[in-house]
């Protein structure tokens, strides 16, 4: 079969199982479909073509596709979010849909706090807390919870720093929230990657034995700033316990 039919083949293909399919569907899922057709009993020629197909050649013909509904200017289209490619309405329609499916109440929005710190873990992720407020200049923690509850961020391990403290990056739910097909569809930010920020020092030994003793009280006392004057004496464990005596008569002023 010409090479040009079979890619056209391949878009009504990819477009009926696109149509019937309940979730969106990936490449990879998109072609094991292919592959278990084509390995049935009675298959077509068309059918065993598609065998072990490349899933640049699915790729290619499901943008094609996308295109296609864009140009004939539909109301839905054929997009990727999170990787998946799925029949979407456009967002102009979204009253009518929203009364059909009886969808009442929509979902709360973002607050500003939260879309701010969520920016900042989509471009800068993995990433911890203390990192997220040297960027913002404020406390996260309520903000972190927020956006968990939600699913669009999630732990992602722990830094490899004193403490060991907690990373969190974006997920899957993040993607279909923003309706991007991957993080590579991020608006640039070039700006925001280039903020520094201040890591602890990696865990170097964690042997008790290699860490510094607390000050004695000698230590202490030594550390107290020598006196330049009768007004500012230096309070020593030695003052506090025993009575205050005169000066010797050959003192001079200031000792």
């Amino acid at each position: 079969m010409d090479q040009q039919l079979l890619f056209t083949e391949l878009k009504y293909i990819l477009e009926s199982l696109l149509m019937a399919a309940p979730k969106p569907l990936s490449v990879a899922e998109l072609r094991d479909v292919l592959g278990k057709a084509a390995d049935e009993e009675g298959a077509t020629e068309a059918a065993r073509a598609f065998r072990k197909l490349d899933p640049k050649r699915i790729q290619a013909a499901l943008e094609e596709l996308s295109q296609d509904y864009a140009t004939a200017a539909r109301s839905y289209r054929v997009a990727c979010v999170a990787g998946a490619w799925q029949f979407v309405t456009l967002p102009e329609f979204a009253p009518w849909v929203r009364a059909f499916l009886g969808v009442k109440n929509r979902p709360a929005r973002l607050s500003l706090p939260a879309l701010e710190t969520l920016a900042v873990i989509a471009y800068r992720q993995p990433v911890t807390r203390a990192e997220m407020e040297q960027i913002r200049g404020v406390a996260v923690d309520g903000v972190i919870t927020t956006l968990k509850e939600r699913g669009l961020i999630d732990e992602a391990g722990r830094a490899e720093v004193v403490g060991r403290p907690m990373q969190y990056g974006t997920t899957p739910a993040f993607l279909e929230y923003f309706g991007l097909a991957s993080l590579d569809g991020l608006p640039a930010a070039d700006e925001l990657r280039r903020i520094p920020v201040v890591r602890p020092e990696a865990v170097v030994t964690a042997d008790p034995a290699q860490l510094p003793l607390p000050n004695t009280v000698e230590e202490k006392a030594a550390e107290v700033p020598a006196t330049t004057g009768p007004v500012e004496q230096a309070v020593t464990p030695a003052a506090v316990s025993e009575p205050a005596s005169a000066p010797p008569a050959d003192a001079e002023p200031g000792q």
